[in-house]
C-alpha cells in the first residue's frame, strides 16, 4: 500500500539548507496500525506530510496503492488526498460556523455528491463514532473529545484507504484520549490502515508497529508485541 524508497526532503531557508528527511525507506501494508515517534525536529511530521500527499520528496520515490506519487502536480495530489486519505489533526480543523454534519460532509462536496446523499453519508459516519445526536451542533457546542470524533468522522466519510492522525490526543485530557484511542482500536479492527504521529510514549503503545525517527533517519522500526488496550477508568460509585 505505502512504499517509500530513500526519500529525502530538504528546505532552503536563506543561506541555510535544512535536511528534514535524509533517506527513509519504509513499507506499510494495508490494515496496519503504525505510530511514528521521535523528538521535535526528527522528521516525523515531514514524513507524514509526504505520505499524506501534502508535500513531495526532494529525492527518492513514494508509491501509494501502486501509483508513484512523487512527481504529481498539486491538482493530482489533491485528488489523491480526497479519495485515498483521511486526516485527523491535533487542532481538529473544524469550520466553526458549520454543524457537525456539515463539517463531516465537506469532503463529499469536492467528490461531487448530491446534498441529500452527503447528509445521509455524514449522519451514517457520525453514528459510527457515537455522535449522531450531535449532528446539528456547531463545534463550540461540543466538548474537545466530541470535536475530535467529528474530525475522525470527516476523515472516514470518503472511505479512505489510509487514516493519518497527527497528534490526535494532543489537546485532550487523559480520559478523552483513552476514548479516542478506543475508537482508533475499533477502526483498526474494521480493517482500516492507521498511521499516527505522536510524541507520547503511552499513546504510541496502542499501535501495533512503532517507527522511531531521529535527525531525519529511521532509528528503529519494531513490531509492538505488547499492544496497549484501552482501560476504562474506574469511576467511584
Amino acid at each position: 500500500m505505502i512504499k517509500t524508497t530513500k526519500i529525502a526532503r530538504k528546505y532552503v531557508m536563506g543561506s541555510e539548507t535544512i535536511h528534514a528527511l535524509k533517506s527513509i525507506s519504509i513499507t506499510i501494508n494495508k490494515g496496519e496500525y503504525v505510530a511514528f515517534m521521535g523528538p521535535s525536529g526528527s522528521g516525523k511530521s515531514t514524513l507524514m506530510n509526504i505520505i499524506g500527499c501534502l508535500d513531495t520528496p526532494s529525492a527518492g520515490s513514494y508509491i501509494l496503492n501502486h501509483q508513484d506519487v512523487s512527481d504529481l502536480d498539486e491538482n493530482e495530489l489533491a485528488e489523491i488526498r480526497n479519495k485515498e486519505i483521511g486526516f485527523v489533526f491535533q487542532t481538529f480543523n473544524l469550520l466553526p460556523r458549520s454543524t457537525a454534519m456539515e463539517n463531516v460532509a465537506l469532503p463529499l462536496v469536492y467528490a461531487g455528491m448530491s446534498k441529500s446523499d452527503r447528509e445521509e453519508r455524514a449522519l451514517e459516519v457520525l453514528k459510527g463514532v457515537g455522535l449522531a445526536e450531535r449532528a446539528t451542533h456547531r463545534p463550540n457546542e461540543l466538548s474537545g473529545g466530541q470535536r475530535q470524533r467529528v474530525a475522525i468522522a470527516r476523515a472516514l466519510v470518503n472511505n479512505p484507504s489510509i487514516i493519518l492522525a497527527d497528534e490526535p490526543t494532543g489537546n485532550l485530557d487523559t480520559k478523552t484520549s483513552y476514548d479516542i484511542m478506543e475508537l482508533f482500536e475499533q477502526l483498526h479492527g474494521q480493517g482500516n490502515t492507521i498511521i499516527m504521529v505522536t510524541h507520547e510514549e503511552d499513546i504510541a503503545q496502542y499501535a501495533h508497529r512503532v517507527i522511531r525517527l531521529r535527525d531525519g533517519l529511521i532509528e528503529s522500526d519494531e513490531v509492538n508485541h505488547e499492544v496497549r488496550k484501552v482501560e476504562k477508568p474506574v469511576v467511584p460509585s
